[in-house]
């Protein structure tokens, strides 16, 4: 009977777990059909180039502000209720520069920019971090891969049918089918089995809760409001020191900002390339490239959830590091001016690699601790915004002077020799576990006093040491997998 009522629930997290993809892939569409049309829009009111690029600039500036932000907005409101806000304030934003007037348009569109790029990078922190809760222990890496295969098919359906809709229809049309679309996800987000009201009790809401008290009792004098300040002084330092006693994850969320950096180059790069390619139809290259892509990152997700299933396993640390490694090169290679069935071929693999960096270092990090790891997703936030944003500023000036084979190579070129480092260092770590747990296994049996002397020094450092960390001992394949 506990057997049959946990497979009911299991199958009921996912039934709902795949509506929320659903509505999150219906948004990524008219997301991904704005990001052609909003920047058509801005030039058409401002008729300035330059203003396209602050559009962009205010879009990513306020998402790096908005993954800073992110812990400390989980930890006073629930996931339900940041995923729904988020999504019902860009479709609000939407609404509102439909509605406004002309004289306005120009205001409304960077506040449009700045409520889409907080709102976003604030639904993927929580939705990221909030995974191993909505579909339990052992499901990261499948809903990590529906999730990506959902954006891959939504990007290119968005980048697809963007000049068309744009064309016949308009920009308000375009405006209003994006606007429908965060209210739909919206819808689905409410379907989850979880709370909308702030995440803490109401003996926390206020600058003296229990905890603030508790934290600093025995620190008589100071005031009502002393320790309350204290406390709150205290929490921000606290978690940054605690993503830093994580191995390797301050190196990890550094390679995936150069990998940012690294995106935006191909991403500058292949409009520049595609209109060298056939100066006529510039959109052929890009179009044909973005779709096999999107192929390659749906098919390795196929692969991902099989071997999972089949082994029980995810891809890890590991799987991240040499995945960038793989799609770095293959990004590269996209700009040599090989034959088109060779560049095909690349782009299906390029698609692939990408797909399996985002599945292997989301499900790595939501191996972490709950609120370690909300901080985590913020900060890598916060990271892959700069990383793209003060990308693309140095690449745009780079391919007025530099080919885009040589801008991209030295973009994705630097990914891979951190991508390098960080491989080393994850084997380092697994080796020196296994060196120790054949140490442990060997202490195990009985034999010289020497052994036994040692046994017991480690008998005095484990009194001391519970409750520092995980037992070592045993394959481990997620926050700790390169400890040591």
């Amino acid at each position: 009977m506990t057997s049959g009522t946990a497979s009911g629930t299991a199958a009921l997290q996912e039934r709902r777990y795949r509506i929320l993809v659903t509505g999150y892939a219906i948004s990524s569409y008219g997301t991904f059909l704005n990001v052609v049309a909003l920047s058509l829009y801005v030039y058409a009111v401002t008729d300035r180039a330059l203003a396209v690029g602050v559009f962009m600039a205010v879009r990513l500036a306020a998402g790096f502000v908005a993954g800073l932000a992110a812990a400390a907005v989980l930890a006073r409101w629930s996931p339900k209720g940041v995923m729904f806000w988020a999504n019902v304030a860009q479709a609000a934003a939407l609404l509102l520069l439909v509605l406004a007037p002309d004289g306005f348009r120009t205001g409304t569109l960077f506040a449009v920019s700045a409520v889409v790029g907080a709102s976003g990078t604030l639904f993927m922190v929580t939705l990221r971090s909030s995974i191993p809760d909505m579909v339990g222990e052992g499901r990261h890496t499948w809903a990590n891969s529906l999730m990506v295969s959902g954006r891959s098919m939504a990007m290119v359906a968005g980048f697809a049918s963007s000049g068309v809709v744009v064309s016949l229809l308009g920009y308000t049309a375009a405006f209003l089918v994006d606007m429908a679309t965060f209210l739909v996800c919206a819808l689905t987000v409410l379907l989850l089995p979880m709370p909308m009201g702030p995440a803490r009790g109401d003996d926390e809401s206020d600058g003296d809760s229990d905890d603030e008290k508790g934290s600093q009792g025995g620190q008589g004098g100071e005031g009502a409001d002393g320790p309350g300040r204290e406390a709150r002084r205290r929490r921000v330092p606290a978690a940054l020191v605690a993503l830093g006693a994580v191995p390797v994850l301050g190196l990890m969320v550094a390679l995936r900002g150069i990998d940012a950096l690294g995106s935006s180059s191909h991403n500058a790069a292949l409009p520049v390339y595609s209109t060298e390619l056939d100066a006529d139809n510039p959109a052929v290259f890009v179009s044909v490239f973005w779709c096999v892509w999107a192929l390659g990152n749906v098919l390795v997700q196929q692969v991902l959830q099989r071997y999972t299933k089949r082994t029980g396993r995810s891809v890890g640390a590991l799987g991240f590091g040499l995945g960038t490694i793989a799609m770095s090169g293959t990004f590269i290679l996209a700009f040599a001016g090989l034959p088109w069935a060779a560049t095909v071929v690349i782009a299906l693999l390029a698609g692939a690699a990408d797909g399996l960096t985002e599945v292997s270092y989301t499900s790595h990090l939501q191996t972490l601790p709950s609120p370690l790891r909300t901080h985590a997703f913020g900060l890598s936030a916060t990271v892959e915004n700069l990383g793209f944003g003060v990308g693309m500023i140095v690449v745009a000036a780079a391919l007025d002077v530099f080919t885009p084979l040589s801008v991209v190579g030295v973009a994705h070129g630097a990914a891979i020799v951190l991508a390098l480092v960080y491989v080393a260092r994850v084997l380092r770590g697994r080796g020196a576990e296994q060196v120790q747990e054949v140490q442990e296994a060997q202490e195990v049996v009985p034999g010289s006093e020497a052994r036994e002397g040692k046994q017991g020094k480690q008998g005095e450092q484990g009194k001391g040491e519970s409750g520092a960390g995980p037992a070592r001992g045993g394959h481990r394949d997620g926050a700790e997998v390169s400890g040591g």
